[in-house]
């Protein structure tokens, strides 16, 4: 199998009066559902990370039989531990992250992200004033699962630092992919509700 897809979506949405983030809908459709589309025909599985059984039954009636659910148990401590278990799940040789909240993905950025793939530790989108977007970005497996453990290891919770230990690392800059994507909407995550309004 050559590509996965994890779809991170545990923990409950603060700004959402701890509602579920990925049931919210946007033009009548669930924020999970927009996601789960984006990927669909571009990936050989599509995982969904989500914290408890309960969630993933909920979930599970609203996509496709074809996806799969992994349990995150630790989701608090933030999205990379969520990474550990959606790359402990992907059968894929490359894995494809990406938030609950990112319905405006764009089918384009994702196959670009993974054509650039082949040899590289991991393709990360990277903004013109350097900040990257690791949660939008296509990971070799079985090399990202290793690096994972051990930036946990060192208690460091935070995506940047599993990234910025990874070597053979391709970073693609924000203007190649406005040209796929002029409005970097791949990049909008839907944070409130009134995000959810304006959107």
């Amino acid at each position: 199998m050559d590509r996965s897809a994890v779809i991170l979506a545990g923990g409950s949405a603060t700004r959402f009066n701890n509602g579920d983030k990925g049931l919210f809908e946007l033009n009548g459709k669930p924020l999970l559902s927009h996601v789960v589309d984006a990927v669909k025909g571009l990936v050989e599985e599509v995982i969904i990370v989500t914290n408890t059984q309960k969630r993933a039954d909920v979930y599970a009636k609203i996509v496709s039989a074809k996806v799969s659910f992994a349990l995150d148990v630790a989701e608090a401590k933030g999205p990379l531990v969520g990474a550990l278990t959606g790359f402990e799940a992907a059968q894929g040789e490359y894995t494809l992250l990406l938030p609950v909240d990112s319905p405006f993905v764009s089918k384009d950025v994702i196959e670009l992200l993974f054509d650039l793939s082949a040899g590289k530790a991991a393709v990360v989108p990277r903004h013109t004033d350097m900040e990257i977007e690791p949660l939008h970005a296509v990971y070799n497996t079985a090399y990202a699962l290793s690096i994972t453990k051990e930036t946990l290891a060192q208690n460091q919770f935070d995506m940047r630092s599993m990234v910025e230990r990874l070597r053979g690392v391709r970073y693609v800059s924000t203007l190649v992919i406005e040209q796929l994507d002029p409005e970097l909407k791949t990049f909008t995550n839907i944070n409130t509700p009134f995000d959810l309004k304006k959107s």
